[in-house]
């Protein structure tokens, strides 16, 4: 019998006989960890234990310690619901039931069920659970399959897709219910500690607008009862914070299907906010010698076969004829910032050349996948393209690394940080690829940075460094980034002549420093719980005269406190109401102006951390305005 090789986390390697599972290469190594084994990870993919090893593969097993058991878990937690569906709608009919990051859904289709009917589904799931059903892996003919969902086109469809060829194919069984999976799962209903139903919403079946429209039924799971409880916990904080909500009540912007979906109005206060995140990286690219180029919002599709972009971004792209010319709004920029320097003539001491743009770019995402500004179909890059010598990557990558740095400190952002390395379909020289990881993980070591190695996820066009942003509830958001290309070089035919007179290629650095403005606002709105810091509070002073008589001196105060954002409070309330709707409007600073404070001609300073300070000079307060919005400090400190 031929045998196959098994490396394990260690490294250490470990023979077996082909055809073993999972379960057997774990009781090769121990009958305790054979006993607690639950799934598989074999070459980054999690699997059933019983799943059979036919060739050399690196593995990890899967027990209730590991990270990936919540996902097996919430996998049947998935079951668990259909089961209960069934069980209260016996008509419906079910799709697809994958994990989630934050739990799992089910898409189904046959019933109409709306949020009031997820509480007996729930009590039913919560029966299923207590009643601690073995779940079962079996293997069934594929005619057999076939005449199971005679009924159901859908689990017909993931036959002849997903599971085209397979024969026997796997189902899971749990008492009288069964679903057509490859799993992993746990052993039985009874391990899921905790089960939450939390919303429905409509979904296309595979995402595809053309499809059936069907309904999805979001939930969570967890060991234990008290893993679920600190997730609603967070559920409820992160909703409190939503930033479509604080949007709406600070008059930020809107989505309005009107005007189409995925397409944000920035409302003046908005507008004010990002105008302010604008100015402060521009400064940051111009101190490091970035030059400001713009580029037009659609191009000949020319230009896009000739970046690549048309053949692999083309059912994401906003096509249009114009004059029997096919013409294509931009998914990206640096096309645009590629024929810029192709015009150039270059030498080698030119170089490196780097551009920035605020440019404005277009992706037609699912409507299904819109949400707030996270994911939209227009959205602006804070771009920026260096075109550099080979010799100059690793300088000009730390340089980037500084400034990416700086910001996070600037917004009191954490962070973490990927570093994504050569995939198995890219371009470029086996001597380029290494020679540019090499840079890039020099670059994060002399930066005594914690990153995670993500093997074989870089672009296919080079490798790339990636932050995600960690916001006030923990949650991770994908910010700036900094990426190799060798290709685009290549497909544009760029070029600078050498010291030696000859004529050699660049390498292009694509960076964002943060992301997306959408995104970006994103997690800032929702970070701050749209309590800005006063620089880019859209109102930074509220002046709240106690009287009507005090309007003049409050329009004199406004008038020298010069350029800042400040407004009067002037409807005929009275000064306590005027109080609280400042706090609900998140204003930095209150100035409360009565008599006493007109005649000293003086200031009662009070900000949003309900903090006040009598007898204030007016020059000090502007000064420390001058001083708190010059030095963007993340808070108002007029006390501290």
């Amino acid at each position: 019998m031929s045998e196959v090789t098994v490396t394990l986390p260690d490294g250490s390697t470990l023979s077996v006989a082909e055809g073993s599972t999972v379960e057997d290469v774990a009781y090769e190594i121990g009958p305790g960890l054979g006993s607690d084994t639950i799934a598989g990870v074999v070459d980054g993919e999690l699997v059933d234990k019983h799943a059979p090893l036919t060739e050399d593969v690196e593995i990890e097993i899967v027990t209730e310690s590991a990270d990936e058991y919540l996902d097996v878990l919430r996998h049947s937690a998935a079951h668990v619901f259909a089961q209960a569906l069934q069980r209260e709608f016996p008509d419906a009919k079910l799709t697809i039931g994958p994990w989630t990051d934050d739990g799992f859904y089910y898409d189904v289709t046959g019933v109409d069920i709306d949020e009031d009917d997820l509480e007996d589904i729930q009590a039913e799931a919560e029966r299923i659970i207590e009643a601690d059903y073995d779940i079962e892996r079996e293997l069934v003919d594929r005619e057999e399959a076939f005449e199971r969902y005679e009924d159901n086109p859908y689990k017909q469809d993931v036959l002849e897709t997903e599971a085209a060829g397979e024969d026997p194919v796997s189902f899971y069984q749990q008492d009288d219910f069964y679903d057509l999976c490859q799993g992993p799962h746990v052993d039985s209903t009874g391990e899921i500690g905790g089960f939450e139903l939390l919303e429905i919403s409509a979904a296309y079946w595979r995402g595809e607008e053309e499809n059936d429209t069907l309904t999805r039924v979001y939930g969570t799971a967890f060991p234990t009862e008290e893993g679920l409880q600190e997730f609603l916990e967070q559920r409820r904080k992160a909703e409190e914070r939503d930033h479509r909500k604080i949007g709406q009540e600070m008059d930020l912007f809107s989505i309005d299907e009107t005007t189409g979906p995925g397409l944000p109005l920035y409302h003046p206060n908005g507008k004010t906010i990002l105008n302010e995140l604008s100015d402060y990286v521009a400064g940051l690219n111009r101190d490091a010698d970035y030059r400001e180029v713009e580029t037009p919002h659609v191009f000949r599709t020319e230009l896009w076969k000739k970046s690549g972009h048309y053949e692999n971004y083309r059912d994401d792209m906003f096509l249009l004829d114009v004059n029997d010319e096919e013409y294509g709004l931009k998914p990206m920029n640096c096309p645009g910032h590629a024929t810029i320097f192709d015009q150039g003539q270059w030498s080698y001491r030119d170089l490196p050349v780097r551009y920035f743009e605020d440019g404005k770019v277009y992706r037609k995402e699912q409507r299904g996948e819109l949400s707030g500004l996270s994911r939209v179909w227009a959205f602006t890059i804070d771009d920026g393209h260096l075109f550099v010598r080979p010799d100059q990557i690793e300088s000009e990558v730390e340089a980037i690394m500084d400034i990416i740095l700086d910001i996070l400190d600037t917004f009191n952002l954490t962070y973490t940080v990927q570093f994504a390395t050569r995939p198995e379909k890219s371009v470029g020289s086996d001597e380029i690829w290494e020679r540019a990881e090499a840079q890039l993980e020099s670059v994060l070591e002399d930066a005594d940075m914690d990153y995670v190695v993500e093997e074989g996820d870089g672009a296919f066009y080079g490798p790339k460094i990636d932050f995600a942003f960690e916001d006030a509830l923990g949650r991770h958001w994908d910010g700036p980034t900094v990426q190799l290309d060798f290709n685009m070089p290549e497909r544009f035919d760029l070029t600078y002549t050498g010291e030696d007179n000859e004529e050699h290629r660049p390498v292009m650095i694509h960076r964002a420093l943060y992301g997306s403005y959408e995104r970006f606002f994103m997690v800032l709105t929702e970070h701050y719980n749209g309590k800005f810091p006063t620089w880019l509070a859209p109102e930074q002073v509220r002046i709240l005269p106690i009287s009507d008589d005090n309007i003049p001196y409050a329009k004199e105060v406004k008038h020298r406190l010069g350029d800042y954002r400040v407004t009067i409070e002037d409807r005929s309330w009275t000064v306590k109401k005027k109080i609280r709707q400042a706090h609900e409007d998140r204003v930095p600073y209150m100035l409360i102006l009565g008599d006493d404070e007109e005649e000293a001609k003086t200031l009662s300073v009070r900000d949003r951390k309900e903090r006040e300070t009598k007898d204030v000079e007016i020059d000090a307060f502007r000064e420390h305005l001058e001083s708190e919005v010059g030095e963007q400090r993340p808070d108002p400190d007029f006390l501290d």
